[in-house]
């Protein structure tokens, strides 16, 4: 630092006055800080104390991991030879020496010396707590800065940025390292994505010193760190959750935290032992998140089962995916960008929250929700109750005019040269004089033609007491003094309002409003702002979105009347009439309007005249709106009745030359400036050596919005910086004011000389509590505020509660202030009801008796009488943030925001803070507008700045922190943020920020306590009576009983072998190849509905025979042995599996690898053939190029292949004999699948399984030779390979078969041929139900047209191994019912690994069921039916009937006890055709066993079941099946191995999905899983990908809102990034690897904090 290695005393003077004038140069803006500090540096080269600096300890990382660590010169040159000193030392040196010059240097709006010293305090806390926040990934072109079309206003100019950079950066760098420019850190264009990563944690795999290396790397830099000596990977700790910037800092720290050097020992178990140490500081916060827990493994999984990165849609082989990712300290595999953060984000969560949850959990059917317990040391109040304040007596004077009227009347007449108004042009010089001769004669004028000459023929438009608008830009005030004033002696209600500027101006419908309820009809404006105004292409003025009709009247002086000599406006005397309607936008966003009667306004004049002490021909300089609140009642309505000439600054002037109003000031020798912080601020700002200017002359300085917390420090500083000025301290005037009481209170000029008023420093602590306390002890949390005078003359004021009944406060609380005067607001116009609640109101006593018998008027502000009935103003109602029965102030949050430095990253005049209402409470959000030129980097610390900053003053967690582009925040008229708009993109998802924080973790306090399990055991309640389990009837059902053969024509055919029919399925396609030899079987389909292939029962049989001969020939096959179809969906398929059964081989169906995506598929192909030890493959020529092909072998090793053979090219000949198994519990093929879980599983199907199922299928859908089917499903696995390659040779019916891949070249293919073919039943998955009900769903017309028609379909059913579609199928029949779907047609199936068909809806039999259950009672195992549309209720669809032959039971999984109906429990199957077993690498069939055949607890002991691993309940409804008994429904519920297990509570996946799905427009589809204990989220985004970050927040909110979790990550990629199978189930273990092996190439991800 170049301070501390330079004795500054030592210096020769002549460097001394260098740096002096380099100080001058510097503050004046002459030079840039770079310029300066390099000019510097220079100086103070020779002078250098070379001092041996110790090296840092290695574990220490604040300046480790720099991007110039590497060479410890490369940013030298660039930035950081001496970077700027650390403490501020030089600064108040500086100061002294000039103190006119720190204006120009320092940002001072928004907060006071004590603000940010309490803020740098609290930030250099959490760094000693080293908060590792994980940095969000976003992709690159996410997010493009939109220009800034429209001008910065001052605060935000550049160059006063520049100059005040130094300072700031020093003020908080001594807090936390101060990030150098990220320009200098590497070059914007060539970012990789891991510079996203603002902290890396090293890996400790000592395997790999790569790999640890690896994730240190910085920026784009090509070589390792040089590591510190010693065997580092062993020595240092597995995990460092420390803070580690990316950059270096250019302000080293001036504290070692205190646990830092013994981070350095030999031994991990230490900083394990702090670690746990502190997290072990709060007893009731409930156990950390299991970090460092393995991933739980799939039940029954074997290293086969489940494959490292499950193989369907992408796959990598297992031997690449270990070694391409490293491993955390617990083993899991993860790769080091996005784990890695993951990994911060749960060492961030180790911390405890704050509010600890109390050791508490109900579990009934109300809300559950934690309830925080009152704390004991919450302050209360234990003043007295408060007694009015009375203001002193409003003196008479006897030339007070009887109306506001009578006083322009008057000085028009006797004072017509005097001037009344100057108004300037855009570069601040006069551009017109208004006299009260001028005044006076054109207001006559415009009442005159208001009242006479509107109409045609001169008949009267506008009587006395109606409403007009008054449309006036803010820098024409002289037509709007003439409007104002010609309405008045019209005596019509004049109603000012913005100019609208387009038909979507923020709050344009509320405006709409206020002139609908003020029934408002005629516009007043200039010509020019009329031309102005957006127009149709007709040329009419654009009707505003909400806006009544509206007639437009031009009021310049060449469209108005002359009145006769005769005519004379009516002045009557003031009375409660009303004179004219102020709008004021409530917290809600809807615009009323406040009546100000005749007598109000005039009394109201008066009290301002004598607490002002105005005096007549005075000089007024006004910045405020003239249209409303002090700009119109001092500007325009007290000046002229004291004849005050009054200057306005428009807004406009301000923004080209904010120092214009001080210049003005000089120029006339105002005596009274009125203004509000930001123009004291845009004056400092703009601030340059005015030797010229003088304040002298101002006896009076109102600060309009003084009532403000931050107030106090901008008229600190202004004084500082212009005392010299000649500005006296005294003339100061804070003021309190709203649009209901008008001025609340003013503090009085006060005399030369006497001390001014002393300053409030109030704990806020006790604010938030509603108690005033001053603060001792903490001085950062303290609120330091400025009185805002005495009450007005002729008031009378208390305190009430905010809340409930007006109850007086007592003297220590903080409340609502009440007026009652007659110089007040008397009602909302049009609004009765609202009025009541505002201006009528009569506080009561402790005992709730009313004080009195005069109404008050409540004011809005809150705020407390000090000592000498001093009135202090702590917040407004609407900034009123209430958070867990907490009061927060909007203001007070957004100040400690802008003391966070450095502020480079926000424009200061543009933040907003609001609160939404998510779970049971209000949650904060602040929206801040980023600077174009903030970096990703600098905008994320300042955020978690920003975060640990008003968790520690406020002690209030933030639920959300958002920037978004510059200008793209809703305005108000004068350039402030319009919070309610603000607030309403948030909740809409159309902010579309660029960055974006989410904080739930640490705010959402009053979550149920996490569930304690239960011990499970079979207790006496579980007893079996009869058939009663716990006095309910046991959950079990079957479907109707199998026999043996039921066809009679059948047995008379066959009489050859009548009892082996059903036992092997080779010989049913001999017998019929032999009986019926050219009856069609398959009918094979492609993209144009065209049959490509047929196969008559003959000729199936006959490829069969080719195919045997081909196996025994060419792949010398043994008996038993297993042989891998590879074949697209189609005929030649089926023909092999018959083919392998006539050879006496275990056929196994796969499904072909991808032409275009070898790398990902055609390692499933592999595992699959490695994993059924296949002994030859069977596939076309097309596969066995492909195969064989150079992409396979950059894949995989080709070489390693089993026997290929061709069956394009077979022998001529047949087998010598058909194999003929000896017994039917061989096994006839394998069926392999990859389950959502992402676990491969081949289960072993026996011949007597293959008929009893095939029979089965065959009774339920009464199928028979004349019948045909359509069949749309994937035929690799499960039911659809039995529908597609068994069921026709079995039953003899015809099947149409349509491979899925087909739809997609052709959507409406499926529906066509059901209509063509006349089909009756056919079967389908979710996904090809999808494509079609997205796809051509809207296209219903055109399909009817060309006479598609579905009426012949009397079955539709889906095939699934899942809970049943709902909203899917619904929505499919809806869509398809005008093409004459009937609505009962559609059903589903549900079948399992371990048995493939366990319900299906067949043909007859009473329609699905559809039952209402509870998701909290599902979350905790238990079924409760609730009524249709009951919140929290989740509808299910039974799965289908039954099939024949099938029983189930519902089972509790840990006790394996029966359950009662209606009770969630694991589906149980006994039935003939269950699989045999699992078919596993190494033979482990040992530890699935217990899924074929297990037995019951108790109950019925001897019975073997097959457990489905699936969850459900079985309910008897009061339909009656075919039998005449009552119909008992299976209700599948989720899998067992999908459900995610959060809180203690069992969650389905696809319920939060469902929410998900539901929170944006822009959610295409999602799917969640949970990594330790994270939530994470993935959403694919459909719409533009500036939506991106809009879904951030809704889906956070909608999860904590329906399912009570709070969501870990979101990430938001492309659609159809979410893996899904051919049966249309999402795979969600492979959608998780991939995100953990960085594979997803996301749009963005939120660590949600």
């Amino acid at each position: 630092m170049a301070d501390r290695g330079v004795d500054m005393l030592a210096l020769p003077k002549e460097v001394k006055d260098q740096l002096a004038e380099l100080d001058l140069e510097l503050s004046e803006g002459d030079i840039t800080q770079k310029g300066y500090e390099k000019k510097r540096t220079k100086l103070l080269l020779p002078f250098f104390i070379h001092t041996p600096v110790e090296a840092p300890p290695p574990a220490y990382d604040a300046q480790a991991p720099g991007p110039s660590n590497a060479s410890g010169s490369t940013h030298a040159n660039a930035h950081t030879q001496a970077p700027p000193p650390s403490s501020s030392s030089r600064y108040r040196d500086r100061r002294s020496r000039r103190p006119h010059r720190s204006g120009g240097t320092r940002d001072d709006r928004y907060r006071s010396d004590i603000h940010t010293e309490a803020v740098q305090a609290a930030l250099a806390k959490h760094k000693e707590e080293k908060m590792a926040l994980p940095m969000p990934t976003k992709r690159r072109s996410t997010y493009v800065q939109s220009p800034i079309n429209n001008c910065t206003p001052p605060d935000s100019s550049s160059s006063s940025e520049d100059e005040g950079a130094l300072l700031r950066q020093s003020s908080v760098g001594a807090g936390l390292g101060a990030p150098a420019p990220s320009s200098l850190l590497q070059p914007p264009s060539l970012q990789s994505p891991d510079s996203w990563i603002n902290r890396s944690v090293q890996g400790s795999s000592t395997s790999s010193s790569a790999s640890s290396a690896s994730s240190t790397l910085s920026h784009g830099e090509s070589k390792p760190q040089p590591q510190p000596s010693q065997t580092q990977t062993q020595a240092q700790p597995q995990y460092k959750p420390q803070y580690q910037p990316q950059y270096q800092p250019q302000y080293q720290p001036q504290y070692q935290p205190q646990y830092q050097s013994q981070l350095q020992p030999q031994h991990p178990a230490i900083a394990d032992m702090l670690a746990q140490a502190r997290i072990g500081l709060s007893e009731n916060s409930g156990p950390p998140p299991d970090v460092l827990a393995a991933a739980p493994q799939a039940r029954g999984s074997s290293q086969v089962d489940r494959p490292n990165n499950p193989p369907v849609v992408r796959g990598m082989s297992r031997g690449q995916s270990r070694s391409s990712m490293m491993e955390t300290a617990d083993g899991v595999p993860v790769n080091s960008r996005v784990s890695t953060k993951i990994q911060q984000l749960l060492n961030t969560l180790k911390r405890p929250k704050r509010p600890p949850l109390s050791e508490f959990f109900v579990d009934d059917q109300e809300e559950i929700v934690e309830v925080p317990q009152p704390d004991p040391n919450t302050p209360r109040p234990e003043g007295r109750q408060i007694i009015p304040v009375k203001g002193e007596p409003l003196g008479v004077v006897s030339n007070w005019p009887p109306a506001l009227q009578a006083a322009l009347a008057r000085w028009g007449a006797t004072q017509g040269k005097s001037p009344a108004l100057t108004a300037l042009d855009i570069t601040g010089k006069s551009l017109y004089t208004l006299t009260y001769g001028k005044l006076w004669s054109r207001s006559v004028k415009l009442a005159y033609t208001l009242l006479n000459k509107l109409g045609p023929k001169n008949e009267q438009v506008l009587k006395p007491g109606d409403r007009v608008a008054l449309v006036y830009p803010n820098s024409d005030p002289g037509m709007f003094w003439v409007a104002f004033y010609g309405c008045l002696l019209a005596e019509v209600i004049p109603v000012p309002i913005e100019v609208p500027l387009s038909r979507k101006d923020a709050g344009s419908s509320q405006v709409g409003f206020l002139l609908g309820s003020c029934g408002v009809t005629l516009a007043l404006t200039s010509e020019i702002c009329l031309k102005g105004l957006p127009k149709t292409p007709t040329g009419e003025i654009l009707q505003f979105k909400g806006w009544p009709q509206l007639k437009w009247v031009v009021t310049d002086s060449k469209y108005l009347t002359k009145p006769g000599k005769d005519w004379q406006p009516h002045i009557p005397t003031a009375n409660t009439d009303p004179a004219y309607i102020e709008y004021k936008a409530s917290k809600e966003g809807t615009v009323m309007g406040v009546a100000v009667s005749k007598v109000a306004m005039l009394t109201h004049c008066q009290a301002l005249t004598q607490a002002c002490n105005y005096c007549e021909g005075e000089t007024l300089v006004n910045v405020l709106d003239f249209k409303k609140d002090m700009g119109l009642w001092h500007g325009v309505l007290t000046s002229v009745m004291n004849r005050i000439h009054t200057i306005s600054v428009p807004y406009a002037v301000m923004k080209a030359c904010p120092l214009s109003w001080v210049q003005r000031v000089h120029i006339h020798k105002a005596r009274v400036a009125l203004v509000k912080c930001r123009d004291l601020h845009w004056a400092m700002m703009a601030h340059r050596e005015q030797r010229d200017t003088s304040l002298a002359s101002l006896r009076m300085l109102i600060v309009a919005d003084g009532a403000n917390p931050w107030s106090v420090s901008s008229c600190d500083a202004f004084l500082n910086v212009f005392q010299i000025h000649g500005l006296k301290p005294e003339v100061i005037c804070p003021c309190a004011t709203s649009p209901e009481a008008m001025t609340v209170a003013i503090r009085r000029p006060g005399v030369p000389g006497t001390p001014l008023p002393a300053r409030a420093i109030l704990s806020m602590g006790g604010l938030s509590h509603g108690v005033i306390r001053v603060n001792t002890e903490d001085k950062n949390s303290a609120l330091t505020v400025q009185d805002v005078g005495h009450v007005m003359p002729g008031a009378l004021m208390c305190i009430v509660k905010p809340e409930g009944p007006p109850q007086l406060c007592k003297t220590d609380e903080i409340g609502e202030i009440v007026v009652n005067s007659r110089a007040g607001g008397n009602m909302y116009y049009g609004l009765p009801g609202v009025t009541k609640n505002t201006f009528e109101v009569i506080p009561v006593n402790a005992l709730g008796a009313p004080i009195g018998e005069i109404p008050f008027v409540r004011s809005g502000l809150l705020g407390f009488v000090g000592p000498g009935s001093l009135i202090f103003v702590v917040g407004k109602n609407e900034g009123l943030l209430m958070v867990s029965g907490r009061r927060h102030n909007a203001d007070d949050l957004v100040a400690t925001a802008l003391a966070v430095e450095p502020v480079k990253t926000v424009y200061r005049g543009r933040i907003a803070v609001f609160s939404v209402t998510v779970f049971y409470d209000e949650r904060i959000v602040v929206v801040a507008e980023q600077r174009p030129d903030a970096s990703e980097e600098d905008s994320f610390q300042w955020m978690s700045r920003v975060l640990q900053a008003i968790d520690s003053i406020h002690q209030v967690g933030l639920y959300c922190l958002a920037l978004v582009p510059a200008n793209t925040l809703p305005k108000t008229h004068l350039g402030g943020i319009h919070i309610f708009e603000t607030k309403q993109h948030f909740l809409d998802g159309n902010l579309h920020p660029c960055n974006i924080l989410m904080c739930p973790h640490t705010c959402v306090t009053n979550l149920p306590k996490p569930r304690q399990k239960q011990p499970v055991g079979v207790g006496p309640a579980s007893i079996m009576v009869g058939n009663l389990v716990a006095g309910k009837r046991i959950a079990q059902a079957a479907g109707r009983d199998l026999g043996m053969i039921e066809d009679q024509d059948l047995i008379r055919k066959l009489r050859m072998w009548p009892t082996m029919m059903h036992q092997f399925l080779s010989e049913a396609l001999q017998w019929r190849a032999q009986t019926d030899p050219d009856h069609c079987l398959y009918v094979l389909l492609n993209a144009k509905g065209v049959a490509v292939s047929t196969a008559t029962c003959v000729q199936l049989h006959k490829r069969a025979e080719k195919i045997a001969a081909a196996l025994t020939e060419k792949g010398s096959i043994n008996t038993g042995d297993n042989v891998v179809l590879l074949y697209p969906p189609g005929i030649d398929l089926i023909a092999s599996f018959y083919g392998c059964l006539y050879a006496g081989c275990v056929p196994v169906t796969v499904r072909p690898p991808h032409p275009q995506n070898l790398a990902a598929t055609l390692p499933t192909v592999r595992m699959i053939i490695d994993v059924s030890k296949a002994a030859c493959i069977l596939t076309t020529q097309n596969l066995m190029r492909i195969l064989r092909s150079k992409e396979a072998a950059a894949t995989l090793n080709i070489k390693t292949w089993p026997t290929i053979i061709d069956t394009d090219d077979l022998p001529r000949h047949r087998p010598p004999t058909i194999y003929k198994p000896p017994t039917a519990e061989m096994i006839a093929y394998l069926d392999f699948s990859v389950s959502t879980t992402g676990m491969l599983t081949g289960v072993k199907i026996s011949h007597s399984a293959v008929s009893a199922l095939c029979r089965s299928i065959k009774l339920q859908c009464e199928l028979y030779s004349s019948r045909q089917i359509a069949i749309c499903l994937d035929p690799y696995c499960g039911l659809g390979f039995v529908l597609w390659c068994l069921a026709s040779v079995y039953s003899g019916h015809q099947s149409i078969l349509i491979p899925p891949m087909e739809l997609e070249s052709c959507l409406p293919l499926w529906l066509s041929t059901l209509s063509q073919y006349r089909i009756r039943d056919t079967f389908c998955s979710y996904s090809v139900m999808e494509l079609c009900t997205k796809g051509i769903g809207t296209q219903t017309e055109i399909l009817k047209a060309r006479g598609l028609n579905l009426s012949c379909v009397r079955s539709c059913v889906v095939i699934a191994e899942e809970r049943a579609r709902l909203a899917l199928t619904m929505s499919f029949s809806k869509l398809f019912k005008d093409l004459g779907l009937s609505p009962r047609a559609v059903s589903t199936a549900f079948g399992s690994r371990v048995n493939l068909a366990i319900c299906m809806q067949g043909t007859t039999g009473p329609d699905p069921s559809t039952v209402y259950v509870d998701m909290k009672s599902l979350r905790h195992d238990r079924v409760r039916l609730v009524e249709r549309g009951a919140p929290q209720s989740l509808p299910l669809m039974e799965s289908g009937k039954i099939l024949p032959g099938v029983r189930v039971i519902i089972v509790n999984p840990e006790t394996r006890g029966p359950l009662g109906d209606s009770h969630l429990g694991e589906i149980w199957i006994n039935s003939p055709h269950s699989a045999s077993g699992y078919y596993t690498i190494y033979g482990e069939e040992s530890l699935q066993a217990d899924h074929f055949n297990t037995k019951l607890s108790f109950g019925d002991p001897t019975t073997l079941w097959a457990r489905t691993g699936y969850l459900g309940f079985v309910k008897r409804t009061e339909l009656l099946d075919a039998a005449g008994h009552r119909h008992d429904a299976l209700f599948v519920v989720g899998s067992l191995d999908e459900t995610l297990e959060l809180r203690g509570l069992r969650y389905h996946p696809i319920d939060i999905e469902t929410s998900v799905s539901r929170a944006h427009r822009s959610i295409a589809e999602s799917a969640v899983f949970t990594w330790t204990n994270l939530l994470v989220v993935v959403a694919e985004l459909c719409g533009s990908e500036q939506d991106a970050l809009d879904l951030v927040p809704l889906v956070t909110n909608v999860v904590l809102e329906e399912h009570h979790l709070i969501v870990g990550v979101v990430v938001i990629v492309d659609p159809g990034v979410i893996p899904i199978n051919s049966r249309g189930e999402k795979q969600r273990m492979h959608l998780r690897d991939s995100f953990l092996a960085d594979q997803l190439d996301p749009i963005y991800v939120a660590y949600n904090m």
